[in-house]
């Protein structure tokens, strides 16, 4: 007797799995990011009084090194004017002759570091001191001009070691018999600079850990507060970059209203003292106007502003996640 044959069972549709593209999941994550920047900046909007006390200090903090960048910046102009006007004095020897004096005016003005150089005659010289005087009666019957030739001399750099050279070399010239510059102003104004630039950057630097401190004590209260959600979230397998995105958008919205805020402190103490510094800059006859953050000089502000915001939130983040853990 033939074995009879079994029929096949028939098949069972089982749950398949779904794959999960490359695409749905950057979909997913740029979805998540815009969610994210949106809530945080609705939940700082909630609290207004304590988000704009938070966002103004944080402007103040860099509002205080931009004023002092800007105020070195402008003294630094107004160098460059005072060093610009400065002349270097050859007096040439008595009994120069016109000969002489033109070859070593013709070699100064070759010179790449000698912007011009105007030539003084003892006869010239007389006349303009008697103008100046008012002896020009009392001087008209001197028969022996006591003058020699001056060389007025306008360097191109400022650098006090290419003026010195500038002038030792000057000072070789066979007739000439002494020049005359005085770098010590010079030479003092660039160390005040200096200690200046060093200064604001240490300015900086502590009023950068300072919103550091602030932003991260701000938003440890936020994580206290949404205690409960973040363990949730942590339960249902939420990673810490998960948890983490809110706050870090939190940080980079304190740090963009910082930077606003910083720009407009800016703005209004350079428009404080605009006029009064122009009234100074007139009663010397002087052209001088104070000068404002340029486009490239404002966007860092912002971006620094950013980037301190979103460190200190990354910071203040990472350090109290890693203490809420579901039991």
């Amino acid at each position: 007797m033939s074995r009879a044959r079994k029929a096949p069972l028939p098949t069972r549709a089982g749950a398949r799995p779904k794959v999960t593209g490359v695409s749905d999941r950057a979909r997913a994550w740029r979805q998540h990011h815009g969610r994210s920047a949106r809530d945080s900046l609705r939940r700082l909007l909630v609290v207004p009084v304590r988000s704009t006390l938070t966002v103004l200090m944080l402007g103040i903090a860099l509002a205080l090194p931009a004023l002092l960048y800007l105020a070195l910046a402008n003294v630094g102009q107004l160098s460059g004017h005072w060093a610009s006007s400065h002349q270097m004095s050859a007096y040439l020897k008595a009994g120069a002759r016109p000969a002489a004096v033109e070859a070593l005016t013709a070699t100064l003005r070759a010179r790449p570091d000698v912007a011009a150089v105007t030539a003084i005659s003892p006869e010239q010289g007389l006349a303009e001191f008697a103008r100046q005087t008012g002896l020009t009666g009392a001087l008209a019957n001197v028969k022996n001009n006591p003058l020699p030739w001056v060389l007025l001399v306008q360097p191109v750099g400022t650098a006090p070691e290419s003026l010195a050279t500038l002038r030792d070399q000057l000072a070789a010239e066979l007739v000439v018999d002494e020049v005359r510059l005085d770098m010590a102003w010079l030479t003092r104004l660039q160390a005040i600079m200096q200690l200046g630039q060093r200064f604001a950057l240490g300015l900086g630097c502590l009023l950068g850990l300072g919103m550091l401190l602030a932003i991260g004590n701000t938003l440890r209260l936020a994580i206290e507060n949404r205690r409960e959600e973040i363990l949730v979230v942590k339960l249902v397998g939420g990673t810490d970059a998960f948890v983490r995105r809110p706050f870090l958008y939190t940080g980079l919205w304190y740090g963009a209203g910082g930077g606003i805020w910083a720009l407009v402190l800016t703005q209004l103490g350079l428009w404080l003292v605009s006029k009064p510094v122009a009234q100074l800059a007139n009663s010397y006859g002087s052209q001088f106007t104070l000068q404002g953050l340029g486009a490239g000089e404002t966007l860092i502000l912002l971006m620094v502003a950013l980037i301190i915001g979103w460190l200190g939130a990354w910071l203040a983040v990472g350090r109290h996640l890693r203490d809420i853990k579901p039991q």
